[in-house]
């Protein structure tokens, strides 16, 4: 079908959302709308350039006869900065305050068009990476991991701490739970993870780091590697981390349950160069 300059340059834009990370012909554009591939290269320089100026993402260009054009989602830090303040505002609320360290964030994991924005986050810090495969522990961090994976199109891996036989065989550890200090275990199916995968670790809640740690040798398990680890919010206390690694975006940096109230300002995710 032959479309003009306007009809290609939106359907060219929602392609490029819909499938991040992945290598495009110019050929594929130059066959379904039935165009040069000179017109197709003008059409590419300006998603680029809007792409770029309204900070969604770039288009990298690689050469030759395998080459391709791919849509790389990005995030710039003074729109990262609003958000995560915006976040940490909303999550101050005294009403959040459960026992034992934690606050209430389903709301929060539970907003499609936020947990979104926050996966891009993610995707954009980790997108030089190489990550083959996200992982994460059930339940809720469930929507951020998969929320970061489809930017990043790459598979999600679920770590549970139940066997279910509809997964077939799998692959089980223990580990030290760092806030209760108990052993525990954690499982994955076997044929959710491909050996000598490059994996993103994501959580939604961090006290101690050991669960994440959990699934850092659960990875190994998997003769991978860990490519990052990424949380939306660590707890600050007294008690030694068991991750020195990781990207956080928020800090519960104060809590108090008699006053009820919470501090949360920004995580390691402006000073992550240094930790990564």
């Amino acid at each position: 079908m032959k479309y003009r300059r306007s009809g290609r340059l939106v359907d060219m834009t929602n392609y490029f959302l819909s499938h991040p990370h992945q290598q495009i012909p110019l050929t594929h554009f130059s066959e379904v709308y039935n165009s040069a591939k000179s017109s197709i290269s003008e059409d590419l320089a300006i998603i680029k350039e809007v792409f770029e100026d309204r900070s969604v993402g770039t288009i990298e260009t690689a050469a030759g006869a395998s080459g391709g054009v791919t849509f790389i989602p990005t995030v710039d830090q003074e729109n990262t900065g609003k958000l995560i303040d915006k976040l940490s505002e909303r999550l101050e609320d005294p009403d959040r305050l459960l026992p034992g360290g934690y606050i209430y964030m389903m709301d929060v994991i539970g907003d499609p068009l936020l947990i979104q924005d926050l996966g891009r986050v993610f995707a954009s810090r980790f997108r030089f990476a190489g990550v083959d495969a996200v992982m994460t522990m059930a339940t809720k961090g469930i929507p951020l991991a998969y929320a970061v994976a489809g930017h990043l199109n790459v598979p999600v891996s679920i770590v549970r701490h139940e066997h279910r036989i509809t997964e077939g065989s799998i692959v089980s550890i223990n580990y030290v739970s760092g806030s209760k200090k108990r052993i525990q275990t954690m499982s994955l199916a076997r044929r959710s993870l491909k050996p000598k995968s490059n994996v993103l670790i994501i959580d939604d809640f961090m006290k101690a780091g050991g669960t994440i740690r959990g699934m850092m040798d659960l990875v190994a398990e998997f003769q991978s590697t860990v490519a990052g680890v990424g949380v939306l919010t660590e707890a600050v206390h007294e008690e030694e981390k068991l991750v020195d690694k990781y990207v956080s975006l928020t800090k519960l940096s104060q809590m108090n349950e008699k006053s009820r109230t919470l501090k949360v300002e920004r995580g390691t995710y402006f000073e992550a160069e240094n930790l990564i």
